[in-house]
């Protein structure tokens, strides 16, 4: 996938990198990015020479058919392991176990802190769940990740997407064996996430906004919803200003007694 997908990607986006060095050439490490795009799984080990392992939902990979199968297909061959996000707590679980897994296997984790990928891009909260508990459970260092003007590509409704050159900048490796066996203090938990997204803030020059992504997203549909009921109502409301009578045609009509009356 290396050869049929970052190729192809390299050549035609020539993405620039920064802190190629601070990717450990062997040994278990975890690689924390913002999200700006479904590209930034692709982007991100196109430019590295090792696999870096993503988690992604279970609906990728369990959809019937040739398409289905051809989906499921692409996804494992790019590194990325199914998640199932049902259950009491969802993903979480989920992903700290998958995690958990690559980086006792000696490989690289790739994890957005921010759960989901900007609405507007900005740098939102990171959820502590993942990120934290993880880097916690197994020791390994955290590498802060910035992706640089992948949402420029290939906008929301865009599908072509322009060719330009994304960034990619990697930070040095943050060290939390301090915290190690503290993976359940959920203090700690935010510690460690708030300090590895203060690092991304740094590297990608973002914006940082201090909800989740997600209440973002929910914030930004209600307005747009709540938009559209009002222009609605202002719809109807001029239509039914064109079909009601004119107040004087109406004053004549109630005093004719409802007759018409003729014009002088």
């Amino acid at each position: 996938m290396k050869v049929a997908i970052g190729g192809p990607l390299k050549l035609a986006f020539r993405p620039w990198v920064e802190g190629l060095e601070n990717i450990p050439a062997e040994g278990p490490a975890i690689l924390a990015s913002n999200h700006l795009s479904f590209s930034d799984s692709f982007f991100l080990p196109a430019v590295l020479d090792r696999k870096v392992t993503f988690i992604a939902k279970a609906e990728y990979f369990t959809t019937p058919g040739v398409k289905g199968r051809l989906t499921a297909a692409f996804f494992k061959g790019v590194g990325q392991l199914p998640v199932d996000r049902s259950g009491a707590r969802g993903a979480g679980e989920a992903a700290v176990k998958s995690g958990i897994e690559v980086l006792e296997r000696g490989e690289l984790f790739g994890i957005y802190p921010e759960g989901t990928r900007s609405p507007d891009g900005r740098l939102y909260r990171g959820k502590p769940g993942g990120l934290a508990r993880v880097a916690l459970a197994t020791g390994a260092p955290v590498i802060p990740v910035a992706m640089i003007d992948t949402e420029k590509i290939q906008p929301p409704g865009k599908v072509v997407p322009k060719l330009m050159r994304p960034g990619i900048r990697i930070g040095k490796a943050l060290d939390f064996s301090r915290y190690q066996g503290m993976e359940h203090d959920r203090f700690v938990l935010r510690a460690v996430t708030d300090e590895v997204m203060y690092e991304i803030m740094k590297l990608s020059g973002q914006e940082y906004v201090d909800i989740y992504a997600t209440a973002a997203k929910r914030q930004l549909t209600e307005a747009a919803k709540a938009e559209k009921e009002a222009e609605k109502a202002e719809k109807e409301a001029e239509k039914a200003a064109k079909t009601a009578p004119a107040p004087q045609a109406a004053a004549e009509k109630d005093a004719s007694g409802g007759k018409e009356t003729p014009a002088e």
